[in-house]
C-alpha cells in the first residue's frame, strides 16, 4: 500500500493582524476533514496553523497533485476564508488568488508540499511550517541534513547513507528544475541554493530513489504580479532506517539562520525556532517562525503529534534569535534588513522610481 502525505497550507485570514488563526477558521477545517475522512476520501487528518496560516496535514492513496484532494483543500480554505469575512478579520481570504479551481491549488496561491511512499516497518515523519518568509528559507536547512556531515553524522556512519543524496533545484523565474548529486556535485549545489529568492530546493531523495524530503515552491509576487503576503513555506521530512535520524533532521534549527520576509515580506530576519502556541509573531510581525510536529505513520493513519520545537534545548536558539532580530531591526529602512533591488519589485519602490525618473540628471 502506497500512503500520500499532503501538507497544504493557506492565510485565509487572522486575527489582530497578521498574528494567528481565529479558532473557528480551525474548526471548520476541521468538521468539512472529518467530512472527508468519514466518507473514504481521505485516510486522516491534522489541523495546525503557524501564525496566520491554516495548516492541513492529510494521509490518502490518492497520490500527488490529486485534483479531489486539492479541491477538498481549496474548498476548506474558501470556507475558512468565509468565516474570516464574517468575523472582518485581517487578510480574509489573502491566499486565494483566483476564484475558480482549475484542478490543482497550485497556481492559485495556497503552497503545497506532498510526497508518496511505501510504508517501511516504522515510519517516522517531520512536517515543518514556517511564517513570515519564503520558499528559499528551507535551502540551508535541508542542505545540512542531507548533505553535511558535520550536521548529520548518518553521512558517514550509516551505509544507506553513506553514497548521498540527490537534490532537486527549481529555478523559479525559469520555471524549470535540474538534479545535483551530492556529494560529488556539492559545490554546484551551493552556487544555485545559496540564492534562496530564486533557486529553491523542491525535493530530496537518496540515491537508491527512496523520496526523503519535499518542500512548497510557490511564489505568491510570481503568481500574483504584486506584493500579497509571503510565501509561508512547508516541507515534510522522513527520518531514520537509512535516512536523517530525528535528532540530525532538527539539529539545525540549533542556530538560527537569516531568512527574507518578516514584516511586508521586505526583511531580512532570523528563523526563529518554536513551539506551536508561541507561533504568533508579532513584533514588526515576526520575526519569521518554524514549528515541527513529529508523527508516526501507521496504515496511512497519522500517530500524534510530538510538539517537536517544545524542548528547552532550542532556547538558546531563540535567544539567539531575538539578538539577530535586534541587530538587524537597528538597520531600519537601510539594506542588509530591509531586501534588494530584485526582491522589492513587487512593492511601492518601482513606484517612487517612476514619480522620480524626470528629476533624475
Amino acid at each position: 500500500m502506497k500512503t500520500t502525505l499532503s501538507l497544504i497550507k493557506a492565510d485565509i485570514g487572522s486575527l489582530a493582524g497578521h498574528h494567528e488563526v481565529f479558532e473557528e477558521c480551525k474548526n471548520v477545517a476541521k468538521e468539512m476533514l472529518q467530512n472527508a475522512k468519514n466518507s473514504g476520501l481521505i485516510i486522516d487528518f491534522y489541523v495546525t496553523a503557524c501564525g496566520d496560516d491554516l495548516q492541513l496535514l492529510m494521509s490518502h492513496q490518492k497520490g500527488v497533485d490529486n485534483p479531489e484532494i486539492h479541491e477538498l483543500a481549496w474548498n476548506v480554505f474558501k470556507a475558512a476564508a468565509d468565516v474570516a469575512k464574517k468575523f472582518k478579520l485581517y487578510g480574509a481570504g489573502q491566499d486565494i488568488l483566483k476564484e475558480a479551481f482549475s484542478g490543482n491549488v497550485k497556481g492559485l496561491g495556497p503552497g503545497v508540499a506532498e510526497m508518496e511512499f511505501e510504508e517501511r516497518p516504522s515510519e517516522p515523519v517531520l512536517f515543518f511550517m514556517a511564517d513570515k518568509t519564503e520558499p528559499g528559507a528551507w535551502n540551508y536547512f535541508l542542505y545540512k541534513v542531507f548533505a553535511d556531515p558535520f550536521n548529520t553524522a548518518g553521512l558517514v556512519i550509516d551505509p544507506k547513507m553513506h553514497d548521498g543524496f540527490i537534490f532537486e533545484i527549481l529555478d523559479l523565474k525559469e520555471g524549470k528544475s535540474v538534479e545535483l548529486r551530492t556529494p560529488e556535485e556539492i559545490y554546484d549545489l551551493l552556487a544555485l541554493i545559496g540564492q534562496p529568492g530564486r533557486f529553491v530546493i523542491r525535493s530530496v531523495k537518496r540515491k537508491d530513489g527512496l523520496i526523503a524530503a519535499v518542500a512548497s515552491t510557490q511564489r505568491l509576487s510570481l503568481i500574483a504580479g504584486k506584493y500579497v503576503g509571503k510565501d509561508d513555506p512547508v516541507c515534510i521530512v522522513r527520518a531514520q532506517h537509512g535516512l536523517p535520524a530525528v535528532g540530525e533532521v532538527l539539529e539545525p534549527f540549533a542556530n538560527p539562520w537569516l531568512v527574507a520576509g518578516w514584516m511586508r515580506g521586505s526583511h531580512h530576519g532570523p528563523l526563529m525556532p518554536c513551539p506551536v502556541e508561541k507561533a504568533k509573531p508579532s513584533r514588526f510581525d515576526g520575526p519569521p517562525r518554524v514549528i515541527s510536529l513529529g508523527f508516526q505513520i501507521c496504515e496511512g493513519r497519522l500517530i500524534g503529534p510530538a510538539d517537536m520545537f517544545d524542548d528547552p534545548a532550542f532556547d538558546l536558539a531563540r535567544q539567539k534569535a531575538n539578538e539577530m532580530a535586534d541587530i538587524m531591526r537597528m538597520h531600519g529602512p537601510f539594506e542588509p534588513h530591509r531586501l534588494g533591488e530584485e526582491e522589492m519589485e513587487y512593492t511601492t519602490l518601482p513606484k517612487v522610481l517612476e514619480k522620480l525618473k524626470d528629476r533624475f540628471k
